[in-house]
């Protein structure tokens, strides 16, 4: 089976304009990534938690902070490894010079033996919906036009 994993999508307007909150991960691999590199806070649902816990949890665990507020379903979709993630929409605020995410521990040089710990997350930035699409993996593209439908179904996705 697949894994599933469960994850937010931040979301603001400023000036009129929508906005959503994309994290790019840590570590060497990703260090000079950009474009198709950045992705939604997300995380594993552990057996005996629901889709919503698992994101709330991964959330504080990756941008130190509390999601607050209710969260709208954005349905799920499959990543091209075959993960599953399922998606929410939360509006709200984040200053991104409080990032303080959790750490994990990779093998790095692959097959060197070498333990790195990194951070999962290590930085988040607010984007306008036409720079997410750059940015964001392309397999989360979806998302970001189901946050679009949401948050403003009279608009255009493109």
């Amino acid at each position: 089976m697949a894994a599933r994993s469960a994850g937010i999508i931040l979301y603001r307007t400023v000036a009129g304009e929508l906005q959503v909150l994309l994290a790019h991960p840590g570590g060497p691999f990703w260090r000079r990534r950009d474009a198709g590199a950045w992705m939604i806070p997300k995380g594993e649902v552990g057996a005996d938690e629901s889709a919503e816990q698992a994101a709330r949890r991964e959330f504080a665990e990756e941008l130190g902070s509390a999601a607050v507020g209710t969260l709208q379903p954005l349905g799920e979709l499959v990543q091209k490894g075959g993960k599953r993630v399922i998606a929410f929409a939360l509006a709200g605020d984040f200053d991104s010079a409080t990032l303080r995410s959790n750490t994990c521990e990779i093998e790095w040089p692959p097959r060197s033996g070498r333990r790195l710990a990194i951070p999962e997350i290590d930085r988040v930035e607010w984007m306008p919906l036409a720079v997410a699409r750059e940015k964001i993996l392309p397999s989360q593209t979806p998302l970001l036009d189901r946050l679009q439908a949401l948050v403003r179904p009279s608009v255009p996705s493109r």
